[in-house]
C-alpha cells in the first residue's frame, strides 16, 4: 500500500508560441483519502473560478457573459468528475497500485491538469540502476 502522495494542479497555455505551465497548487497528502479530497477540492476551485455565479456581489453588472455552445465546458467536466463515484474509485485504485494519475481537460485557450502519484513509487523508481557515464 502506498501511504503518501504528491498532488499537483497546473494550467497550460501558449505564450509567444511556447507552451507555458502555471502551477496552481501542490500538496503532499499523507493518505490516499486526503489526496483524493485535495484533487476534488482543486477541481471545484478551478470550476468555481471559471464559472462563477453571476449574482455574486463582487462582479459588476454585465461583467460576465455566456460563451458559445461550441466552447468546451471545463467547469462542467471538472464538477462531473468530482461527483462520479466510479471515477473516484478508479483514481483511488490506480494511486494505491503506485500508478501516476492524470486528469486533464481543456477549453479553447487552456489545459487544466491534475496529477497525483505515490511518493513510494517515486522512491522505488530511484532504485532502478541508472546509466553511468564515464567521467573525464
Amino acid at each position: 500500500m502506498h501511504d503518501e502522495f504528491l498532488c499537483h494542479v497546473t494550467a497550460y497555455g501558449t505564450c509567444g508560441g511556447e507552451r507555458i505551465g502555471v502551477p496552481l497548487g501542490t500538496y503532499r497528502a499523507p493518505t490516499l483519502a486526503l489526496a483524493l479530497w485535495w484533487l476534488r477540492d482543486r477541481a471545484n476551485w478551478i470550476a468555481d473560478r471559471l464559472d462563477p455565479q453571476p449574482e455574486a456581489e463582487h462582479f459588476p453588472p454585465s461583467s460576465l457573459v455566456p460563451v458559445a455552445d461550441t466552447v468546451p465546458d471545463v467547469p462542467a467536466v471538472l464538477r462531473s468528475w468530482c461527483r462520479n463515484v466510479a471515477q473516484q474509485e478508479l483514481v483511488a485504485d490506480e494511486l494505491a497500485a503506485g500508478h501516476l494519475v492524470r486528469i486533464a481537460t481543456r477549453d479553447e485557450t487552456t489545459e487544466y491538469e491534475l496529477l497525483a502519484e505515490s511518493v513510494d513509487a517515486l522512491r522505488m523508481q530511484r532504485t532502478v540502476p541508472a546509466l553511468v557515464l564515464p567521467v573525464g
